[in-house]
């Protein structure tokens, strides 16, 4: 049967969690090239930020690309969680106090901030006072005395930003942006990428895919759609066209442990501060902006699929495609997957 906003797809269990190859078409640079490095030619990089294998691609010089790496590590010493010199280790150790942080800092939180108002605070930045107890590497799951103690300190109100400064005002709350960075981050390589001239490229951090025009042949960009039961991630079995814009998704299966008969994932309810009571297995969002995808994805499994597609009904800029618990895929009218 079809809902009012929603296409069911024939294929089951349908899940956009990766990249089908966007360096498809890409030639790399022979080994042992001796261009210089302001050559413009197609090159690309690799580097493990953001707990992510990042990719970095596209038709440019070797300034640019370093450039652009250099872009990734500054982001990692300024927003990332567990250092406890960055810009939101500060912030979370500061009892309460002011903190001076980076221009950049300042402005994903603001950004930030807006999709927890918009998701009625489904989605909120101030998790961290309960995400920093859920081990999902090691499989530790809090307890509840634990988690009912983090809890009130879950307000994603408390935070104060003025101009470059930014203030909890609960003493006890702490900020946890790894929920949206990278859709910030694609997005500044994309921008900084496009101010340097590039025209063809891609940056893939993880479930998030950012492309800046075609690829070097002019064809689209493609984005892969695995079967997210081949835990090798190697069975493609749909894909997106992209001629610039940004492909996230996320997935229940993506960081997941079991632990005393029951599955643990690692999107959280900020309600509740346990993983998601969900009927969606998957949510991807295909956006000119990669923010939008990670703003919007995480609050779409707790709406459910009716109540997502009815807020994304107001979207029309944005594409999506959720699947559903028992593997129905459902996308909404102007989607342009494709499947295999």
């Amino acid at each position: 049967m079809e809902k009012a906003g929603i296409v069911n797809v024939t294929r089951r269990q349908l899940v956009v969690a990766g990249w089908l190859g966007a360096l498809a078409g890409f030639v790399t640079p022979l080994a042992g090239c001796t261009k210089s490095a302001s050559a413009i030619e197609q090159r690309s990089a690799t580097t493990f930020n953001f707990d992510t294998v990042c990719t970095i691609a596209g038709v440019m010089s070797q300034e640019v690309l370093d450039e652009a790496c250099a872009l990734c590590e500054r982001f990692e010493k300024l927003l990332s969680r567990t250092i406890a010199t960055s810009d939101v280790g500060r912030i979370n150790a500061a009892v309460g106090e002011a903190v001076e942080v980076d221009p950049l800092t300042a402005e994903l939180i603001v950004s930030a901030l807006g999709y927890c108002e918009e998701s009625e605070g489904l989605f909120d930045i101030t998790i961290g006072a309960v995400s920093e107890l859920w081990d999902f590497t090691e499989g530790v799951v809090p307890s509840e005395e634990a988690i009912a103690q983090a809890l009130p300190h879950v307000g994603w109100r408390n935070v104060q930003v003025k101009g470059s400064t930014v203030r909890l005002l609960d003493p006890d709350a702490r900020i946890d942006l790894g929920g949206i960075a990278k859709g910030y981050i694609a997005d500044a390589l994309v921008d900084l990428l496009a101010e340097r001239g590039v025209t063809s490229a891609s940056v893939n951090l993880g479930g998030n895919v950012c492309v800046l025009g075609n690829k070097p042949d002019g064809s689209p960009w493609s984005v892969g759609v695995r079967d997210p039961d081949d835990s090798s991630g190697s069975s493609v079995i749909a894909k997106v066209p992209l001629s610039g814009g940004s492909v996230v998704t996320s997935g229940l299966y993506e960081r997941s442990f079991e632990s005393g008969g029951r599955r643990y994932w690692h999107i959280l309810d900020p309600h509740t501060g346990y993983p998601v009571e969900t009927d969606l297995i998957s949510a991807t969002i295909v956006s000119e902006r990669s923010i939008d995808g990670d703003g919007y994805t995480k609050p779409l499994f707790m709406w459910g699929p009716d109540e997502a597609f009815r807020r994304l009904s107001r979207k029309p800029g944005l594409q999506a495609l959720l699947v559903t618990a028992d593997g129905e895929p459902l996308m909404t009218p102007n989607a342009s997957f494709e499947l295999v």
